[in-house]
């Protein structure tokens, strides 16, 4: 007579561990600081290098490391777009010292959106199907992180109230897509068990 095989408990969720969420959120929390503090104090090139040891690390771990450096790409590409065009319709602008083009986003803003994107597989992965409550964070957490940014002297406003409503249009469509091609591209060591 046979034993029948032992029934192995499926894992509660498979997803990053606490470990990796709590890294996760405090890698992208003190970059964002130091990018946006380099950044006000005009030192643009230390706002990228942040961003760019922060991104190498996540996708240094990821399990499939071409997918997160993808992903982080287009949120950088999208960055580009969007804020870019809130300079070209001059609602805001930015420290004559921030380097670039005065008519396009600085480098180091684009590359804020890179740092946003480590998050998508990670912390925010939670979001996944949730495209309503996307859209209202969205709408709610850009214009919240820019003002921020302002406020500690990284960007100016021009015409604050156009701004803070085109950020909020732009990141209520930006964060959903945004997610749903993170689900595409999600390259983070997603079979861990959660602890």
């Amino acid at each position: 007579m046979r034993l029948p095989d032992p029934v192995m408990p499926a894992p509660a969720r498979a997803g990053p561990s606490r470990a990796t969420l709590l890294a996760n959120v405090a890698v992208f929390q003190l970059t964002w600081f130091a990018a946006i503090y380099a950044a006000a104090h005009c030192v643009p090139a230390w706002s990228v290098l942040c961003v760019f040891c922060a991104v190498a690390w996540h996708v240094g771990s990821a399990r499939r490391p071409a997918r997160e450096a993808l992903l982080v790409g287009i949120a950088c590409v999208c960055g580009f777009v969007l804020e870019s065009l809130q300079v070209v319709l001059g609602w805001v602008s930015f420290p004559s010292c921030a380097g670039g083009d005065a008519r396009l986003a600085p480098g180091w803003l684009v590359a804020m959106w890179g740092l946003f994107a480590i998050c998508l597989n990670v912390s925010l992965r939670w979001l996944r199907g949730r495209w309503w409550l996307c859209a209202a964070l969205g709408a709610v957490g850009g214009p919240v992180a820019f003002a921020s940014g302002v406020r500690l002297g990284a960007a100016h406003w021009v015409d604050a109230a156009a701004a803070l409503t085109s950020i909020a249009a732009a990141w209520s469509l930006a964060l959903p897509l945004l997610i749903w091609l993170s689900e595409r591209l999600d390259g983070v060591r997603c079979t861990e068990l959660r602890r």
